[in-house]
């Protein structure tokens, strides 16, 4: 089996020698479900031992392509389309993941680290990939600003999996945000126009590009979920679709504006995901799920670009430039932009080290190679071997790292997951979950809920039997509970709820409300 630069299409015309048949598309969906269910046997595989995940897809990648079972793949504009797409979809369920609670406090920080920080990072590491590998200025910028990026794929997974303070976990998640679209912009500034002579241009070039896209994602993004909240949709499994629709309409709609897509993207995202927004839950499972098959697609699709064999020359320059980037240039930037905003060493230290790269920064340096540089394949191949060996290196350690800087919290009390259904004609809401393992609403009794007055736990779902629950009642892990709130008090509600989950039954006394992670 072998691919070629054209995509298959289903019709006769030139550039190919035949339709794409139904046999064709067989085959097609058995090596896609197939890989699928290897990705995903491969997350629990990864989990276990500590090996990032996109490592895992990229090595099915690299065995499937021409060095392993044959398959011959070298459309590198393809693989920038498709890697565009999925990061889109990434950057989506990373936005509406994001809390804004944890990121209005460091919202300054994130977006020095995103601007201030990517500029300071590209230099460094540029200069490094000059005069240390011998390359010349218009390759060593490219690489400077394609590695400059951290990647938001490997952020999210990687960080909700570790208990660390708000405001580093904030700022980390909104750096990874943010600072695709500075990074792209450069890399194509650069792919095309080789060194720039006049860099304010380029400066101001890029903020109103950044301007014009946050305008646009944080405009569609209000109206999507202004949207979402008084239109009741006939069915609760469109509404996921809608959410997703809508942040891929910022997509678009800031990159047709000749502004910067992917800030619109993630900003329109995260305003939907702090919205409140009816059935929650599912949104968020399908969402993630989408995250994941674009994950697995993107690693793997990048994975089969690739030829092994041909990495060999470009190994120890690639070592270099990633020492240089993350044991400088990264450290570099963060003490400069956070040293301002007096942000402790220890937090400085680890959030230097989790400058994680990705599938970014792997997808960008295909940009040079369909823009024609000279060298880019070489810039390719530094690029794939720099983010495969520090991956490796920085993931696993992450959360070593942080135990001992003593940063990490501990196991948390596991949050809520709580779906609204809206009962407009009555005026009130229903809101269902499950208490989860871990969660300290367990042992609690619903009279010491403490809801406010208007909401009421309705029906308790216990092993498959339901019964309406008496104040003394007494709530376990694994209950369903169906609590009915007025409209004035549904916020305050789940807010209580949260709170309780979190904090246990004396959540709200003592000035604590059991919600805090710092």
């Amino acid at each position: 089996m072998s691919y070629v630069h054209e995509p298959p299409r289903a019709y006769v015309g030139q550039g190919r020698e035949r339709p794409l048949t139904v046999h064709d598309l067989n085959q097609l969906l058995l090596v896609c479900s197939l890989v699928l269910l290897s990705a995903v046997a491969a997350v629990r595989i990864s989990s276990r031992s500590g090996l990032p995940s996109l490592l895992v897809y990229l090595g099915i990648g690299v065995l499937m392509g021409q060095d392993g079972i044959g398959i011959r793949f070298d459309d590198a504009e393809l693989t920038q389309v498709i890697g565009y797409a999925a990061l889109v979809v990434i950057l989506a369920e990373g936005g509406l993941g994001t809390k804004w609670k944890e990121v209005k406090p460091v919202l300054p920080a994130a977006s020095a680290l995103a601007t201030v920080g990517v500029t300071i990072s590209v230099g460094v590491t540029a200069t490094a990939a000059h005069y240390l590998v011998g390359l010349d200025w218009q390759q060593a910028l490219i690489i400077g600003a394609v590695v400059s990026s951290t990647d938001a794929a490997a952020v999210f997974s990687v960080l909700r999996r570790i208990p660390l303070p708000s405001r580093v976990a904030g700022t980390l998640e909104a750096e990874s945000g943010f600072n695709d679209a500075p990074v792209v912009i450069l890399v194509v500034a650069f792919s095309h126009r080789g060194p720039i002579e006049q860099w304010y241009v380029l400066l101001g070039e890029i903020a109103l590009e950044l301007a014009i896209g946050a305008a646009i994602g944080l405009a569609i993004g209000w109206l999507g979920a202004w949207g979402l909240r008084h239109v009741a949709l006939p069915a609760s499994g469109l509404y996921p679709i809608a959410v997703m629709a809508i942040a891929v309409t910022a997509y678009a709609s800031g990159a047709m504006a000749h502004g910067s897509g992917f800030l619109a993207v993630y900003l329109a995202s995260m305003v939907m995901g702090n919205a409140k927004l009816p059935h929650w839950p599912a949104t968020r499972g399908f969402a993630e799920g989408l995250g994941w098959i674009a994950q697995i697609g993107m690693f793997v699709l990048l994975g089969l670009l690739v030829t092994p064999h041909e990495l060999g020359d470009d190994i120890v320059p690639a070592l270099v430039i990633g020492l240089a980037l993350t044991m400088l240039a990264r450290p570099l930037s963060v003490v400069a932009c956070l040293t301002p905003f007096r942000v402790a060493w220890r937090e400085q230290a680890l959030m230097s080290w989790a400058g994680l790269r990705g599938a970014v920064p792997i997808i960008l340096a295909t940009i040079p190679v369909v823009s024609g540089v000279e060298g880019s394949e070489r810039i390719f191949n530094i690029v794939f071997v720099l983010v495969v060996v520090y991956t490796l290196i920085q993931g696993p350690t992450l959360p070593w790292l942080g135990r001992k800087l003593n940063l990490g919290q501990g196991p948390e009390a596991a949050d809520l997951g709580i779906e609204s259904a809206p009962l407009e004609r009555l005026g009130g809401h229903l809101l269902s979950f499950v208490i989860p393992e871990g969660s300290k609403m367990h042992n609690v009794e619903v009279g010491e809920l403490r809801l406010p007055p208007g909401a009421a736990v309705t029906l308790v779902v216990r092993d498959g039997k339901s019964f309406v629950p008496q104040p003394a009642t007494v709530l376990r892990q694994g209950d369903e509970l169906l609590v009915v709130a007025t409209d004035p008090v549904r916020d305050a509600a789940e807010h209580r709820l949260r709170a309780v989950g979190a904090g246990g039954k004396l959540a709200g006394w003592l000035g604590t409300d059991g919600m805090s992670r710092s």
